[in-house]
């Protein structure tokens, strides 16, 4: 059997090959606005299994098959209960025999890994708990569009240590970015990521900053960044993270201490009035509408890597 790859998370990745991948989606990106992409995936067939509900993985993945030239397959929560009416290496094995690839949208990151242990198609992480890489990848897309240049960028993250913070902590110290994040106390990051990101950053100049102040972590920002308060999974929660939570909010005070025009993104979906306010969600400043389409052309772009022979 020939080695395969996968995409599990973005601490994998090589600064090369994050700079690879963003080359690419770029490209993808310019292709499809001149007319469309050609059919470097024709014949291909991207099996989607999905734990948790979803708009822009969804849509994404399956539009950006479609637009090279394959065809993605939507696989319900309730139709393989993952883990439960089957089990995952069994899930793996079969898919493997049906299609050229498996993007899992998932609770647990230990599934992930399990399915790329025993799938010998590629793998890709749609979110897990622990890394969200094709948003991760999409946010970088976006920053080097709009400031031309990812190296030296300070992006600024307020709110809760979550899967998403993860991804940004792992692709910024990759692109030599300096990373600047608040959140609460016992809300912080996982101690792994943060220290597979300082790792990182050192080899590639990069800077990883871990505050509890916002307004320490944003001042001179050139991105502002937040996510939900509680994620999926978390409900149980949710009553308690509203009251930790409000000194996080992203609003025009906050904005205030950041750079002249600082870019303001959010993963989405936003819980207006939550963490971010309407006035700056949908304010001039506001990159959050560019990133989530960026998700289909770096999506596109990991299939492309992956799945194109």
């Amino acid at each position: 059997m020939s080695p395969k790859k996968d995409f599990l998370t973005l601490g994998d990745l090589t600064p090369q090959e994050l700079e690879g991948l963003l080359a690419l989606a770029l490209a993808l990106k310019r292709e499809w606005a001149q007319g469309g992409n050609k059919p470097r995936l024709a014949g291909k067939t991207l099996a989607m299994i999905f734990q948790k509900p979803s708009l822009r993985t969804r849509v994404s993945f399956d539009v950006g098959m479609a637009q090279l030239g394959g065809r993605a397959l939507y696989i319900a929560p309730d139709e393989i209960k993952l883990g439960q009416r089957e089990s995952v290496p069994d899930v793996a094995r079969v898919l493997s025999r049906y299609v050229d690839g498996i993007m899992a949208r998932v609770f647990a990151h230990q599934d992930l890994v399990t399915l790329a242990q025993w799938a010998s198609v590629p793998v890709i992480n749609g979110l897990s708990d622990y890394d969200h890489p094709c948003q991760g990848l999409a946010d970088l897309l976006t920053i080097h569009e709009k400031l031309g240049r990812l190296r030296g960028v300070t992006l600024a993250y307020v709110g809760d240590g979550n899967n998403v913070l993860h991804a940004l902590l792992l692709g910024g110290a990759l692109a030599g970015m300096k990373v600047v994040a608040a959140t609460p106390a016992g809300y912080e990051p996982q101690d792994a990521v943060v220290r597979r990101a300082l790792t990182i950053a050192q080899g590639t100049g990069g800077e990883v900053r871990l505050l509890r102040d916002p307004r320490e972590a944003v001042a001179g920002a050139e991105v502002i960044y937040t996510d939900t308060w509680t994620s999926m999974g978390q409900e149980a929660e949710a009553e308690q993270r509203q009251r930790i939570f409000p000194p996080y909010q992203v609003n025009a005070a906050l904005l205030a201490h950041a750079a002249p025009q600082a870019g303001v993104m959010h993963c989405l979906p936003a819980h207006r009035g939550q963490e971010i306010t309407d006035e700056v969600a949908d304010g001039p400043q506001s990159w959050i509408f560019d990133q989530a389409e960026n998700r289909l052309h770096a999506q596109k772009a990991i299939l492309v890597a992956l799945l194109e022979r």
